[in-house]
């Protein structure tokens, strides 16, 4: 289970370590998650964790206050109603399918394809669609996101910054701007991502993949691992070609 809470009173990165710390040792309490941007606390829990239970935690600093947000909803969905594996990643597979078919097209001159421009288009239409679909809620998807990404864990500004560097190098990938630097980024960006991933799912820990945004309620499973690897092979392919 997952609940959102507002956190009154912080005013710098100690604050948000110090209620980050409080609220992680309350009993049921799996995981906290503190924003100091949004002024927010995510709270990962198996049961509900009760309003008064954090306000009594938080009662040892008394210049910070929470106060509930959001209703509790499910992480994952319930066992007993549990999608397949193909009806679950279906809007991921329909994506990834539209981005494959027009980059082909694209790609496709004097009756052969040029696989260069194949991957050059595919990887504009990923991180642009991607992009698109993190932007339309950007504060769920930097929640989700500091949950796993190492980097937004410790820079949770990171978590609302992503989704613009994204589309900055799906639209260079668009117009084919330097393309060994954007390549290059590309990797270094992809191989932060995909420390993260490889990390929760060796640790089997049931979280949400933020990689469609919050739009899309995705485990976080091997798919998210060859998502990642194939793009990262892709651009070390462009870079040494």
């Amino acid at each position: 289970m997952t609940t959102e809470f507002t956190i009154n009173g912080m005013t710098c990165n100690g604050c948000r370590t110090a209620v980050e710390e409080i609220l992680s040792k309350v009993e049921g309490v799996s995981q906290a998650i503190v924003i100091l941007e949004t002024e927010t606390a995510t709270i990962h829990s198996n049961n509900e964790i009760k309003l008064d239970e954090l306000i009594r935690a938080l009662a040892q600093k008394p210049k910070f206050t929470i106060l509930k947000k959001e209703t509790i909803v499910p992480l994952i969905e319930n066992p007993e109603i549990k999608k397949s594996w193909l009806a679950t990643y279906f809007p991921l597979l329909l994506i990834v399918a539209f981005i494959t078919g027009i980059s082909l097209i694209t790609s496709y001159q004097n009756e052969t394809i040029k696989w260069m421009s194949f991957m050059n288009s595919f990887m504009a239409g990923f991180f642009i669609v991607f992009s698109f679909f993190k932007l339309l809620n950007l504060k769920g998807f930097a929640s989700s996101y500091a949950m796993y990404d190492i980097l937004a864990k410790k820079i949770p500004a990171y978590g609302f910054i992503y989704p613009f560097i994204e589309l900055g190098l799906g639209l260079a990938y668009l117009i084919n701007y330097n393309p060994k630097l954007i390549n290059t980024i590309t990797l270094i960006v992809l191989t932060i991502s995909i420390i993260g991933v490889i990390e929760s799912n060796l640790n089997k820990r049931k979280i949400k993949c933020a990689c469609l945004g919050s739009v899309f309620n995705l485990p976080m499973s091997t798919v998210t691992i060859i998502e990642d690897l194939v793009m990262i092979l892709m651009a070390l392919f462009m870079i040494f070609s």
